[in-house]
Order: structure tokens, then sequence, then C-alpha cells
């Protein structure tokens, strides 16, 4: 996760509640005012959009709206994505910026509208955790993995906002930063995870159709989201049953150059009861992203 030590809507999803990050990990300090001095240590700005992340100081993760996560929140994902999300009411809006997801996988809220939540999983009340990397050029997220990308995709990095998965790790770009004149960026992303089991994933297709709801429905704040299909289908990942969604997704968000972007979830069964997730969001400023996007995607393994 970003080194960025900060407070970032609980990941537990308590509505209104904030955890403090010290730059490592996730401590047992929660407030409901995100201004708060930190534990222990004078007052400090407000922390950038986990989702889109501040390339230079990347907080936690969010799809799409790949914050600019050294993805560099995506979205931002989505970061799928995630790229990227949480509004914070009251005196600012803290676009989960740290990293594309930053658009990292974290919810958007846009000024004047607040990104709905009934589209989504209900939280499981656990902290998101990321698992360590093994050093085999793959980036991985519980039992799926990919190549690792070549620039320019930066560093790998967990992602711990998304609303229905953990041990989330992604690769993003930074496609346009501080677009909303608040600190937000937009990212292209690319990402894989562990779907929370017992949140009615019962299917595949089941699955990726709950996860592209949610992202449409809470990674776009207040802006109206049109959707076209380019695959919808039942295949096969590495030997498993998995059913890929890829969508050309259009909106038009205010200070935002790309008007829309390539939306890639693939959900794959990777046990009797356990799924994993490949989300990738590729905005449309970036064509150039998408095929390595994919090939991403052909080079998915499932591990155990």
């Amino acid at each position: 996760m970003s080194t960025q030590a900060g407070w970032y809507p609980d990941p537990s999803g308590r509505p209104g509640m904030y955890r403090f990050w010290d730059g490592v990990r996730w401590t047992t300090a929660v407030s409901r005012d995100p201004f708060t001095p930190p534990p222990g240590v004078q007052p400090y700005a407000s922390p950038t959009d986990p989702r889109h992340p501040d390339p230079q100081h990347p907080g936690p993760q969010s799809a799409g709206t790949r914050s600019a996560t050294p993805r560099t929140d995506r979205r931002r994902a989505v970061g799928w994505w995630l790229a990227a999300a949480a509004v914070v009411v009251v005196m600012a809006l803290v676009i989960v910026g740290a990293v594309r997801l930053g658009r990292g996988l974290v919810p958007w809220a846009s000024p004047g509208g607040e990104a709905t939540t009934q589209v989504c999983p209900p939280s499981t009340g656990e902290t998101p955790s990321a698992q360590a990397q093994p050093a085999d050029g793959r980036v991985h997220g519980g039992k799926l993995s990919f190549p690792e990308l070549a620039e320019p995709f930066g560093a790998v990095l967990p992602e711990t906002e998304v609303p229905f998965a953990r041990d989330t790790h992604q690769q993003l770009v930074l496609v346009q930063s501080n677009f909303d004149g608040r600190g937000s960026s937009w990212v292209a992303t690319v990402m894989v995870g562990d779907l929370f089991a017992g949140d009615g994933f019962f299917t595949p297709q089941d699955g990726s159709r709950i996860v592209v709801d949610c992202v449409i429905g809470r990674f776009y704040g207040d802006a109206q989201v049109t959707r076209h299909d380019v695959r919808n289908a039942a295949t096969t990942i590495d030997g498993h049953d998995a059913w890929v969604v890829e969508s050309q997704l259009s909106f038009d968000i205010k200070g935002l150059t790309t008007k829309g972007e390539r939306l890639i979830v693939a959900i794959v069964s990777t046990g009797p009861s356990s799924s994993g997730i490949f989300y990738a969001s590729i905005p449309d400023t970036t064509p150039e992203l998408v095929e390595p996007a994919r090939q991403a995607l052909a080079g998915l393994t499932v591990s155990g």
C-alpha cells in the first residue's frame, strides 16, 4: 500500500468512519473527522484520494478512475480495476487519490453528488490485507497472477479499498493529475485479487455482473455512465471456469479529459468456494495501454 500516512475511509466499511494508515499498516485509531491530528502527531493536511493517489505520495488504493497511485488510483483504477472514491463531506471531498484504483477501486464522488452504495456487496467487516509479493516477475492477488507489465506501468502496489475483494495488487499509469483541482488523479490500472467469500458470488457469471454493476454505479461519482459490452461470455482461464466482461464505458466528469474508458473484468473460479478477480480500466486517452491489459488477462494463471 502507499507510504503516505493519513486518515482514510475505514476499510471495514463503517459509514462516516476513518481509520489511520501509518504508512505501513492500518492502525486501531478511528475517527469521524478525517482532519483529526494523527495519533501522536501534529495536525496535517488531509490525505489525497486513495483511489486517485498522488503519484509522489501514493495512499491506499482503490477501478477505472484508476487514481494515480504511482498508477502512479489510477483511478483508478481502480482502480479495475477500480481507476479508482469515498466522499468526505463537511469541508472537503477526498477522492481516493493515492493511486489510480490510484483509480484503484475506491468509490469516487464528484462535488455536488455522492456515489451510490446499494449496487455493491455489503462489507464483510474485515480489514483488508495484502500478502507479500513473490519475486517471480508476476503480480499476485489471491490465487491469481499475471506477468508484471513493463513501463509506463509502475511498480506493483497493494490495493485495500476494493469493496468486493482482498489481497489485491495492481500496476498503475498516471493519466491525468489534479483533474478536479482538488489533488485527485485519474489512472489506468490492472489489478488482481481474491473475491470476498460469502458476498453473493455464486458463479463467475454472477460475480462478473455484481462487480461490473458496482464499478459503474459507484466509481464515477454522480456522472451518468453508459456501457457497451464488447465481450460478455463464459471462458476458461488456466483450466478454471471463468467469465469475462469487456465493456466500453462513456461518461463526462468535469475537469477530466477522457470521456470514457475500457473496462475489463474476469471472475475466475479458483476453488470449490473461492473466486479471483482480474480488473483493468484503461482511459480512452491512453488507447496504447489496452493491449497490455489484454495481454495481462491472457497471461493469467491460477495457483494452489
